[in-house]
């Protein structure tokens, strides 16, 4: 044992989970704080933590987007349990979403899987400041509508939230809250409903991942399909571990500022992303 840790192969190792420690404590105080899913954080922080240790690869963004949604699965079931403990979940909204939202997670996944790295990473780059902009910008007073759409209408907004969320490696909040609050949702109640969208787009789409082989010369240590099981677990656990924080920090500082910085901060991130893919 201590032979391996004492190895380059040991230290590198050490050095990944030490990375996803902290990467996984950053994600649950930011989701606590903002409200906010972790996946806008976790795909760059995973890429650019595993491209510094030597492992990057032309599936390395599928991996990174894969293991976001991982954490979804748990995260989004941990948080809409949570609020329907609250009565806040609008079910009617999540039923009648649910069937677009597969379907475009499926289609996410399959377009995910033929595109390159930097592909994905140019879609997660444009998207990311497009996500920027309306944290930074966007008003509850926005309306399209007093109630959600249906229909044709429905189907075609929870597609569209199903195809970009699995593209991209997060969960529905991103999507899911600006459309309900411009159609007349609580901001409370969006965000409790979105919780739910995100297990509806990672369950199937992670499946998938799970069953898409990687060249082992592509693949971090401990990656299983395209999900990395190591970077999976622990931020996991640091994200129940740090959440609760991020929530007492939101009620004891004003959000609005803070809102606007992780907004400036999204957008930096992602038009860098946007920068490694176009020019490296």
């Amino acid at each position: 044992m201590l032979a391996l840790v004492a190895s380059p192969e040991g230290s590198t190792l050490l050095a990944m989970l030490a990375l996803l420690l902290v990467i996984g404590a950053l994600a649950g105080v930011i989701a606590g704080l903002l409200g906010v899913g972790g996946g806008i954080v976790l795909v760059p922080a995973f890429y650019y933590a595993f491209s510094a240790l030597g492992y990057e690869s032309p599936r390395l963004m599928q991996i990174c987007v894969a293991t976001s949604l991982a954490t979804i699965v748990v995260t989004s079931i941990r948080s809409v349990l949570s609020h329907n403990r609250r009565g806040a979940v609008d079910w009617e909204i999540l039923r009648g979403f649910a069937p677009g939202i597969v379907a475009g997670a499926l289609l996410g996944l399959a377009v995910a899987s033929s595109l390159r790295s930097r592909e994905l990473m140019v879609v997660f780059g444009v998207i990311g400041v497009l996500i920027g902009l309306y944290l930074g910008f966007g008003r509850i007073r926005w309306k399209l509508g007093d109630a959600p759409p249906r229909g044709l209408a429905r189907l075609a907004l929870s597609f569209i939230t199903g195809f970009f969320s699995v593209l991209m490696g997060i969960g529905g909040g991103s999507f899911g809250v600006p459309i309900m609050t411009l159609y007349g949702v609580p901001i409370h109640r969006a965000v409790a409903t979105a919780a739910g969208f995100g297990a509806i787009i990672a369950i199937p789409s992670v499946i998938g991942f799970l069953m898409l082989p990687v060249p082992p010369e592509w693949r971090p240590p401990f990656t299983l399909g395209h999900v990395n099981i190591a970077a999976f677990a622990i931020v996991v656990a640091m994200t129940t571990l740090t959440a609760p924080l991020g929530v007492r920090l939101a009620h004891a500082m004003d959000p609005k500022p803070l809102r606007r910085a992780f907004a400036v901060f999204i957008i930096l991130m992602a038009l860098n992303m946007l920068r490694k893919a176009l020019m490296g």
